[in-house]
């Protein structure tokens, strides 16, 4: 699809705008507006929730990026994912995704600079699949972060991003619920994602998880043990 046919596709959706559109930045739209939530099994990973102006580097989950889009659909956010047309809408649903305000971009074409901005300008988070993400310069890379930080976006990178203000990785996955033989089927996964911010959040903050839960949702990984002792009891 050409980036302008792309672009009038996403300003049709009631609250989208374009950058034309939107003109300078107001107060509102700043950095400075606050965050947006996450659930609360990632509270303890992101303290705080996804704050407005930063970029975010999500390396090793797919299921984690998605994760992260669920609390501020839910709140009423747009958000847009591009780049990664492996994606599938029921994954999202079950991870707690609002089917209703989320578009998908699947191939952003040459101009990722372009649609990007577009994106930036007009959705709460954007979504950058991994291999779009990979052939991102540092130098564009700074100047969509500057776009971020102006608008009060979100940028999540499905892969390393330069100068990302957030990064996380998600390590040691094991699916549970089959026995050594083979025998049952898959239940939850266990994960432990790992945040490192910049400056004074530096260092790391590891959390367990179970990505998928139980239920298909992130679960901690101490609410998932709580849910089968009662169970069990």
């Amino acid at each position: 699809m050409a980036v302008p046919e792309a672009v009038a596709g996403l300003a049709a959706i009631p609250g989208v705008r374009t950058a034309a559109q939107l003109g300078e930045p107001s107060p509102d739209t700043s950095a400075s507006a606050g965050s947006l939530p996450v659930v609360p099994a990632l509270g303890e990973l992101v303290p705080g929730g996804l704050r407005r102006g930063n970029t975010i580097s999500v390396t090793g989950s797919t299921a984690l990026v998605l994760a992260l889009l669920a609390a501020a659909t839910q709140d009423g956010s747009w958000a847009a994912i591009t780049g990664m047309p492996e994606v599938g809408v029921a994954a999202a649903a079950e991870l707690g995704v609002e089917l209703d305000r989320l578009a998908l971009v699947p191939d952003p074409g040459a101009e990722i600079a372009a649609v990007l901005s577009a994106l930036i300008d007009g959705f709460d988070l954007v979504v950058l699949g991994r291999v779009a993400a990979r052939g991102v310069q540092p130098q564009l890379a700074r100047r969509l972060a500057g776009r971020v930080r102006n608008r009060g976006a979100v940028l999540l990178a499905a892969g390393p991003w330069p100068g990302a203000d957030l990064e996380l990785s998600v390590s040691n996955r094991r699916w549970r619920g089959v026995s050594q033989d083979g025998f049952g089927h898959l239940e939850f996964r266990d994960i432990v994602a790992v945040s490192r911010g910049r400056g004074a959040a530096a260092r790391p903050r590891e959390v367990a998880l179970q990505l998928p839960g139980p239920g298909g949702a992130v679960a901690t990984a101490a609410s998932t043990e709580r849910g089968l002792r009662e169970v069990a009891g």
